[in-house]
Order: C-alpha cells, then sequence, then structure tokens
C-alpha cells in the first residue's frame, strides 16, 4: 500500500510545512490556522475522490472517457469568458466556485490519460490505422484540442505537460518515430511563442541570468536559490527560514520546495525526492502488470501525470529550466491540484485491485496442483 502511503507522507510534508509558514506570516493579520486547516480539507476530500475511484471498474472509466474528459474541455474554455474565468496575475486559468477557486487544468489532466489510453487502444486504431495515422488522430488533434485554450490564458507549462503525457502513452504503444518529428516542431513552436510574447523573453531572460534584474524579473529565481543556500544540508530548522517570511514570493505554493529546502536542508528535499522515485518504482509495477492494453496505457499516463509536474516544478526552482507555475503534485497548497493527484492514485490502485483479481484463478490453481503433487508422492 505504499502507493497510498506515500501520498499521504508527501502532503503531511506539505501540511507541516504550510502550517510553519502561516504561522510565521500572522503578525500581518487573520486567521494563522485557516491555511493549514484549509489544506487539511483538501487532502480530507482528495482521499474521499480516491476512494470514490476506487469503487469504480476500469470498465466504467474506459466507456465514459469521451464524456469526461469533453466536460474538461468545457470547463477549460469557460476560463478564458470574461466574467466566468478568474484572472489572477494576467493568465485566466481559473473558475470562481463556492469557497474556492478551481483550475480546470488539473481536471484535464486527470480526464487525458484515461482518453488516450481509450482511444490508442481501440481496435480499430491498433489494428487498421498506420502509426502516422494514430500519431495524427487521437494524439497529435488531442494535443492541439487542449494546446489552444491553454495558451490563451496563458499556460505554456499546462500545454508542455500535456503534450509529455500524450507522446509518452503514444511511445509507449507505437514507438519513437513520429514523436521525435513532433518534439523537433514542438521545440520550435515554443521557441515562437516565447519570441512573440516580451513576457515570455523576460522569463526566458531571467532565467538565464536572473541578476541581470535581481529586483524584479529575476528576484524570485534568486530568492529560491538563496533559500537552499541557507538551508544548506540539514536546515535551520522548522519556523526558523527567514527567506520565505521576508523575500520569497509563491512560498506555499510553485516554490514550496526551495521553503523546505531552507528549513529542512538537502536532507529534506532529498527525503521527498527519494519519496517520488519509491512511488514511481511501485507505480510501475502496477504498469507492468496490468492484464490489459488499456489499463497499461491508463497506468502509464497517470504516472506520469503526476511525476510530470514535479520534474517541471522541481526543475523550475532550481533554475534547471524557466518557471512555468506548476505546484508540487502532493505538497503545494491548492485544492485542484490536490483533489485530483488523490484521484488518480484511488484509479491507479482500481487498476492494482483488477490485476490481483485477475491473479487469484492462477495462484489458487498454482497451490491446488502443489497439493495433488504432494499427495501423490
Amino acid at each position: 500500500m505504499l502507493e497510498v502511503f506515500i501520498p499521504l507522507i508527501l502532503s503531511g510534508c506539505g501540511m507541516i510545512m504550510i502550517s510553519s509558514l502561516s504561522l510565521r506570516n500572522s503578525t500581518g493579520g487573520g486567521n494563522p490556522f485557516a491555511p493549514p486547516l484549509r489544506q487539511f480539507q483538501f487532502i480530507g476530500l482528495g482521499v474521499t475522490l480516491m476512494f470514490a475511484c476506487m469503487c469504480f471498474q476500469t470498465e466504467w472509466f474506459r466507456k465514459h472517457s469521451a464524456k469526461i474528459f469533453l466536460f474538461s474541455w468545457v470547463l477549460l474554455l469557460l476560463t478564458l469568458i470574461p466574467g466566468i474565468g478568474v484572472k489572477v496575475g494576467g493568465a485566466r486559468r481559473w473558475l470562481a466556485l463556492p469557497g474556492f477557486r478551481f483550475q480546470p487544468l488539473e481536471f484535464v489532466l486527470f480526464s487525458l490519460p484515461v482518453f488516450m489510453a481509450k482511444r490508442l487502444n481501440e481496435d480499430e486504431v491498433v489494428l487498421s490505422r498506420s502509426d502516422g495515422h494514430t500519431f495524427l488522430s487521437p494524439t497529435l488533434t488531442t494535443i492541439l484540442l487542449l494546446v489552444v485554450p491553454l495558451m490563451f490564458q496563458p499556460n505554456l507549462g499546462g500545454s508542455i505537460l500535456v503534450a509529455g503525457i500524450c507522446f509518452v502513452m503514444y511511445i509507449e504503444r507505437r514507438g519513437w518515430k513520429y514523436p521525435l518529428w513532433g518534439f523537433a516542431v514542438g521545440v520550435v513552436a515554443v521557441a515562437v511563442l516565447i519570441w512573440i510574447a516580451p513576457y515570455r523573453m523576460r522569463r526566458l531572460n531571467a532565467f538565464l541570468d536572473p541578476w541581470l534584474d535581481p529586483t524584479d524579473t529575476g528576484f524570485q529565481i534568486i530568492q529560491g536559490l538563496v533559500a537552499f543556500a541557507n538551508g544548506s544540508v540539514t536546515g535551520v530548522g522548522i519556523g526558523k527560514g527567514l527567506q520565505e517570511e521576508r523575500y520569497l514570493p509563491e512560498a506555499d505554493t510553485d516554490y514550496i520546495f526551495p521553503a523546505i529546502g531552507e528549513e529542512f536542508g538537502l536532507v529534506g528535499t532529498m527525503f521527498l525526492v527519494i519519496l517520488y522515485a519509491v512511488w514511481t518504482l511501485k507505480v510501475f509495477f502496477i504498469y507492468r502488470n496490468a492484464k490489459t492494453p488499456f489499463t497499461k496505457s491508463l497506468a502509464l499516463g497517470l504516472t506520469a501525470s503526476v511525476i510530470f509536474p514535479m520534474f517541471v516544478n522541481v526543475a523550475g526552482v532550481t533554475k534547471l529550466m524557466p518557471l512555468t507555475g506548476i505546484p508540487m503534485p502532493f505538497i503545494s497548497a491548492g485544492g485542484s491540484s490536490m483533489l485530483f493527484m488523490w484521484a488518480k492514485v484511488g484509479l491507479l490502485m482500481a487498476i492494482k485491485a483488477e490485476n490481483n483479481e485477475e491473479d487469484k484463478p492462477k495462484r489458487k490453481k498454482k497451490k491446488k496442483n502443489e497439493i495433488e503433487e504432494v499427495t501423490e508422492e
């Protein structure tokens, strides 16, 4: 059950960090217990959603994959409508719901693996269509269907995640030939999008050399690196971090990893990375033991939709790639990501349960044969 316990540990680590930040910043007014209590509620709702997904057979998700995907896509489009979509920091990525803001991208990253697993493993696609046609539809078509509204938000990080999940699921089914061409075209497209958008050029310049403008575009990157440096190997101690208290923006969401690095040091950050690695290994066995092509592709897509955001977040805050605003799975504050991360765990556990059910008759038969052999002897 490490597939469930590890996300629980990660969520607990996030709770500890959010509580530390909230209590230290409470001098500005407000209830210092509100953020951690809110996060605790999201974790509870997420675990409930996990159990709900475990109650459904994967066949139900396969049957309704198009409807689930279409619903998530419509919600994504609604973010672009003024008065419905919520604009924060110049981007329309949220919908206002009673009590909290909802980010449809997180729902998309849940529905996408289900939809792609169904489409890539349909009999007519597998048996009658060439690799080129399969890459064009559904893979490339699905990417464009999602990337267009994402770029209007704008959300380049979300677009990269969508393309990455689709590519890895296609590669698992059909190989590398067309994704290599698609990757080359994607790199060119990203370069053009960065070049025509001044704010993306500023972000790229800040990534290349944040000290060119240390008080503006490079400020967040520099403060994140300073937080890691302050933490050194063992950290300054819980509740004693100064960087995230005074200088580090978004310390409870996008930059929670540097905040953890300052208080718990390299030991704390490596502990989290090891947890993600062990979780990935455990989920790999679910993928390897999957009994049908659909569940095999689904397990891979769900795993990618958890691990890719982790890599993007860590790479962004450690200056290995430009910042994209992707939260840390199970750790960052926020409801949308937490809910659907746990939903993915529930669906993975449903696949594992079906694998075990199909293995039971084989184990019983093997045990029966062993008993008969002993009896004959």
